[in-house]
């Protein structure tokens, strides 16, 4: 703690080493839409458009408003507190204090504490905290549950078909844990701060920054307020780590920026509720109610009946594999973990693979940000030897041996086809077979139109098992402040009635696993507009990748707010 310091609003109300806000008595231009207002899809003005949309400078109603912020500056600066992040301060300083070197390192998180936001299986597969701190059962880490048995079946409507889990199938978990991984965040927060590191939870990064060069030159927290508006931060480093996770705000201004997924396909992607696949068709699809349905299968019921249910959440993850991963370096920063996807598919498991090239990154940029002599031809760093180090690694080989396990599964014989792709190319051959399936795109342009598709017929649920959506939503915490620019963004406020709507039947109200969108009648009735509930969001960011339209953009709320979940 450093005194003199200017304390913020709301949850961020904590003092950071040199920062502080600048305020302005002007009110927030009506750009924006507050979040207990209902943004509705017309021809009228742009009034849910972010700036990174519609810049601010073309827009004549900010014209007089106070738009300085207050800069620090730090040697590294990492976005998001996830495991990979993490892994990354925490290899950063353990190499600084080994060679007896200063080294500011900040990391921001736009959670309210550590491990808020993280919703994981999470069965933990141990090899990165065995390299990363080799003592971490003497240090207390939450890795308590060996896994003893494995379990895996095809599940038919009413039966279910054993499958045998042969030594050597990616699915085999003997050695891991099960954890819960927003507790085994918390303690790695723990142990980054004892390092040195500088974690500070509750601001959330909404804006890249750039030299003249157009290298990174670091990160801007986001403004708050409406009523009363104040500016965010800059916080400037040499390099910036980008480890955001799935689907990133910020990841999604650097691709375009350096169009770092020029030479890659498509990311796709799953929900995490009961692993349900965003590249499905019917637009009736709810992958929420899917799961509720999933809960009554003969094999599962017996297990849940009984319990009380506790907690809920839901969260997008990558399944795009090896080949979706982006070019992860440009001048100035890198991506980590999720952000650029190095999930393993067939395991399901992405936090050592996040952890391992979070260790990566900080093992690349070290001798650049400490070397006395650099000459750089960019303002921000370019640490190209990261992704040499990368495809050097265990990340790169374990996921090139399973890149083609997933696409295989999109042929003629489906499910069944896929797995005996698997037993042949994978079990007895290792992935060494010498082609590299294709996935089949976007899953936004997986969805075909209403008029082609059946409704579904999903059961009531019956309170036992099975739950309505927003008593579930209830329960994961879920709290955004009224009084700030709207976080769900439309790109064009009348595409959802004219587009999503008439082709698709609307559904963002189906997708979305929070109940944050929903079609409502006109106060005239004579048609139908789109109403964001986005206090209810629990920041999946499955509406930004399953919009038809892509017309959705989820940039990051005010520090601090989200689902609270207590260690999921």
């Amino acid at each position: 703690m450093v005194p003199n310091c200017e304390l913020l609003s709301l949850s961020a109300q904590r003092c950071i080493r040199a920062w502080s806000t600048v305020k302005t008595e002007h009110a927030c231009p009506q750009l924006y839409t507050a979040l207990h207002r209902r943004a509705c899809s017309s021809v009228a003005p742009r009034i849910t458009t972010h700036y990174t949309i519609h810049p601010r400078e073309k827009d004549p109603r900010w014209e007089g408003v106070e738009m300085e912020r207050f800069a620090d500056e730090a040697d590294v600066v990492i976005v998001g507190g996830g495991p990979a992040g993490l892994s990354a301060a925490i290899r950063l300083k353990q190499l600084a204090n080994e060679h007896k070197k200063e080294l500011r390192v900040c990391l921001v998180e736009k959670a309210s504490q550590m491990g808020a936001h993280t919703l994981s299986g999470a069965c933990l597969e141990p090899s990165a905290f065995n390299e990363l701190i080799p003592d971490w059962k003497e240090r207390g880490a939450p890795l308590h549950t060996p896994v003893t048995e494995d379990v895996f079946s095809i599940l038919t409507e009413k039966h279910r078909i054993p499958v045998p889990m042969l030594p050597g199938l990616p699915m085999n978990n003997h050695g891991n844990y099960i954890v819960r991984l927003g507790n085994v965040v918390r303690w790695m927060g723990e142990q980054a701060e004892e390092l040195g590191v500088e974690i500070y939870p509750g601001y959330a990064a909404s804006e890249v920054l750039f030299h003249e060069d157009g290298s990174v030159k670091g990160i801007a927290t986001n403004d708050v307020g409406i009523d009363v508006f104040e500016r965010g931060m800059e916080l400037h480093a040499k390099v910036t780590i980008f480890g955001e996770g799935c689907h990133g705000h910020l990841a999604k201004q650097l691709y375009k920026k350096f169009n770092l997924r020029e030479n890659c396909e498509p990311q796709t992607y799953a929900i995490g509720l009961k692993e349900v696949g965003l590249d499905y068709s019917n637009p009736y699809l709810s992958p929420f109610r899917e799961f509720q349905r999933w809960k009554h299968h003969p094999f599962v019921a017996p297990t849940l009946e009984g319990g009380h249910r506790i907690a809920y959440g839901a969260r997008a993850l990558n399944e795009g594999g090896f080949q979706s991963i982006p070019e992860v370096t440009f001048p100035g920063g890198l991506l980590i973990g999720c952000s650029p996807g190095f999930m393993n598919v067939p395991k399901i498991k992405g936090t050592h693979t996040a952890m391992k090239s979070g260790m990566l990154a900080a093992e690349a940029i070290f001798p650049k940000v400490t070397a006395e002599d650099l000459h750089s031809e960019t303002a921000g760093l370019h640490v190209p030897e990261y992704s040499e180090m990368l495809k050097k690694s265990s990340i790169w080989k374990e996921l090139h041996a399973v890149r083609n396990i997933r696409p295989s599964f999109h042929n003629y014989f489906g499910l069944y086809g896929g797995m005996v792709y698997t037993g042949i190319f994978y079990w007895i051959l290792r992935g060494k077979e010498p082609w590299t399936l294709k996935h089949c795109g976007m899953d936004a342009h997986q969805l075909k139109p209403a008029k082609d598709c059946t409704p579904i017929d999903y059961p009531k649920p019956d309170g036992k098992i099975s739950f309505d959506l927003l008593s579930s939503v209830a329960l994961s915490g879920t709290n955004h402040e009224g009084d700030q620019p709207a976080h769900l963004t439309l790109r064009d406020d009348s595409v959802p009635v004219d587009r999503n709507l008439a082709l698709f039947d609307g559904p963002e109200q189906r997708f979305c696993p929070a109940g944050v969108y929903e079609y409502v009648p006109l106060d005239t009735g004579d048609g139908m507009r789109l109403q964001i509930n986005a206090q209810n969001c629990v920041h999946c960011k499955t509406c930004d990748i399953k919009d038809p339209s892509q017309n959705i953009n989820w940039v990051v709320p005010e520090g601090g707010g989200g689902p609270a979940y207590n260690g999921l």
